[in-house]
């Protein structure tokens, strides 16, 4: 069976420089989802949102973008926007875990509303023809949360249901629920999506293997913490190119390079870089040491040379 690799979109890493400079470097990637559009309250769009999904700032081959709403109105105003953007799917994030956002009545907070959502897909059907896709978690508090929203979804042409095997209640610690995903796949029509933990080559085959209906499956954290990781998927080689460091450095540095061009301020850079190092760092032979040695860096000249010294000490 062929399959699809899909970027999962994740708030403050994932933008148009992100996506740009790891499809140029790395590639693997078939779809990518742009983090989530948020108006809280006010139908107006943020510039940071508009310049990530302008088209002339994104080089990607697919790009789609997403929102996060409990609002018909604020999913409808949304639609029509990226609409004349000349997108026409909008992903609808009901996974996100972050008590900030679900103690709201948004995200993997959501799901357990069956009738509100049923409400907005309704409204959001009528009166727009935009294409709904989904990104879920399998609850907030319990997994079964989610086979009460199947048969509402079954009521609208939902392109597809991306679920990550987690509820939300969990953030991203313990284990996906492997489990409870069957229980989605045996309740319900739609075209499922697979997210969480791909962090391996091994790894994906273990879960390939384990749901052999699945072809669409979607990269998240293991994707920023390993680059490399999609391509070698796609490629089912379970080695790096032996330049691997010579590839990392110079997407590094295109990545480095755009964010200093865009943000006022070294501090600014410095904290930007440093939580990409958060998942770098895990990739590399002594994880804790790299992220130390980064952290340790306190204006642009020292960082600088933390990155050559990391860089230069793993290719020995």
């Amino acid at each position: 069976m062929s399959y699809t690799l899909l970027s999962s979109p994740l708030q403050g890493f994932t933008d148009f420089r992100f996506r740009n400079a790891f499809d140029k470097y790395f590639g693997g990637i078939d779809t990518f989802y742009a983090p989530y559009i948020r108006l809280n309250g006010k139908l107006e769009i943020k510039p940071g949102y508009h310049r990530d999904l302008l088209t002339q700032n994104n080089t990607v081959k697919e790009l789609i973008p997403q929102i996060m709403t409990n609002d018909a109105d604020e999913f409808l105003f949304v639609s029509k926007y990226v609409q004349e953007l000349g997108y026409n799917e909008l992903n609808w994030n009901l996974g996100c875990p972050y008590p900030m956002v679900t103690k709201r009545g948004m995200g993997s907070g959501l799901i357990c509303e069956s009738a509100k959502i049923d409400a907005i897909l309704n409204k959001v059907h009528q009166e727009s023809d935009i294409i709904v896709s989904m990104k879920m978690r399998m609850g907030y508090e319990n997994p079964e949360e989610i086979l009460d929203v199947f048969p509402i979804l079954d009521k609208y042409p939902i392109k597809n249901v991306a679920i990550h095997a987690r509820i939300g209640k969990q953030l991203y610690k313990g284990g996906v629920d492997l489990d409870a995903f069957q229980r989605c796949l045996d309740n319900t029509t739609q075209k499922i999506y697979y997210n969480g933990d791909i962090t391996s080559v091994a790894k994906f085959n273990e879960l390939k293997d384990r749901f052999p209906s699945i072809n669409h499956w979607m990269i998240g954290r293991g994707l920023i913490a390993d680059p490399f990781l999609p391509n070698m998927i796609k490629t089912n080689h379970q080695n790096y190119p032996e330049n691997r460091m010579e590839v990392f450095g110079k997407f590094h540095d295109t990545l480095y390079n755009d964010y200093e061009s865009a943000l006022s301020g070294q501090s600014h850079v410095l904290i930007k870089m440093l939580h990409f190092w958060e998942y770098f760092s895990t990739t590399f032979s002594n994880p804790h040491k790299i992220f130390k040695k980064i952290k340790k860096a306190k204006n642009i000249p020292a960082y600088q040379q933390a990155v050559r010294e990391i860089l230069d000490g793993e290719k020995l």
